[in-house]
């Protein structure tokens, strides 16, 4: 009980916005939809989306001895958004990688476990390991998993980044919250290609984000042509009509403070850009993740015909 109360205080300290802590144990059910999605080619070219399967539903495989799965929601909403006639960026890539951020904390959060607590066998993960981190999120009650894939708090909506922290330390367990979706149909109803196939369903084959991040050919498929609603890299629209996301209050995280080339730049300023000067404005930004030639080709398919 002691040790719960220090992780989630740690977790404060370090500037996680919730923490929720379940079981390590083998999911069941996310192994039969995961088997679905799967079958169905919704991972596009993401073959690394069939690799690690059974690491995917057991944490125990990824960290020996795991009784405990810690959960944390990191805030990125912004103060300060794009212009609605500029080529758009996801909210998620406004400021430093995320991933170099959080990891930062993560070694942090598990390092003082150690010190405080004593031996404590654990690994931290943030969108870079087989973990389904949203089916966790859900079982630690830090919300739902929306009709958009996203999981979404109750009071602060879906604008976070999702962190683990698998260790092998018995906790006291949260419990899982309900679905407040309801009737609410936006998301489905908004999203630009038809990706939300069904609720909670994302076929990402068809998802701008797959389309214009995690795509390598140079080429975007064609019939895909004019579908994209000015989105250049990554793609929000599911979470903007989100209503829960009324509730979303701006980070105070420093490190994601709007790279100002993303707030300000207009088509023609993106399409002047060198790749020098991308390497240089983007060196600390997830956009580098699409390179220059990425860009450049996601621009080039917004033109229209």
């Amino acid at each position: 009980m002691n040790h719960t109360a220090f992780i989630k205080q740690l977790s404060r300290e370090l500037g996680f916005d919730y923490c929720g802590i379940a079981k390590a144990v083998q999911l069941e059910d996310d192994a039969r939809r995961l088997e679905t999605w799967l079958s169905k080619g919704m991972h596009g070219t993401m073959q690394y989306m069939e690799n690690h399967f059974d690491k995917r539903i057991d944490p125990r495989k990824l960290v020996d001895g795991a009784r405990s799965v810690i959960t944390l929601l990191f805030n990125y909403f912004p103060e300060k958004q794009q212009q609605p006639d500029m080529p758009k960026v996801a909210k998620y890539a406004y400021g430093h990688d995320y991933h170099e951020v959080i990891r930062a904390r993560l070694k942090t959060m598990l390092q003082r476990m150690q010190e405080q607590i004593g031996e404590v066998q654990g690994r931290g993960f943030v969108d870079s390991a087989p973990v389904l981190e949203r089916s966790w999120a859900q079982r630690s009650g830090l919300g739902w998993i929306g009709k958009n894939g996203n999981i979404i708090h109750k009071g602060a909506g879906s604008f976070f980044f999702i962190a683990t922290l698998i260790t092998d330390l018995e906790l006291e367990y949260d419990g899982p919250v309900g679905d407040y979706c309801g009737s609410c149909t936006r998301c489905l109803d908004a999203c630009p290609t038809g990706a939300l196939v069904a609720p909670g369903v994302v076929d990402g084959s068809r998802c701008i984000s797959y389309f214009t991040i995690e795509l390598k050919d140079m080429l975007i498929p064609d019939k895909m042509k004019g579908q994209f609603d000015n989105w250049m890299f990554g793609c929000d629209t599911c979470q903007d009509v989100c209503p829960w996301n009324r509730f979303a209050k701006a980070h105070q995280e420093p490190e994601f403070t709007p790279i100002p080339a993303i707030l300000n730049f207009n088509t023609q300023d993106w399409e002047d850009l060198t790749e020098e000067a991308f390497k240089n404005i983007f060196r600390h930004s997830p956009m580098k993740r699409s390179k220059y030639a990425g860009i450049r080709r996601n621009l080039e398919f917004l033109k229209p015909r």
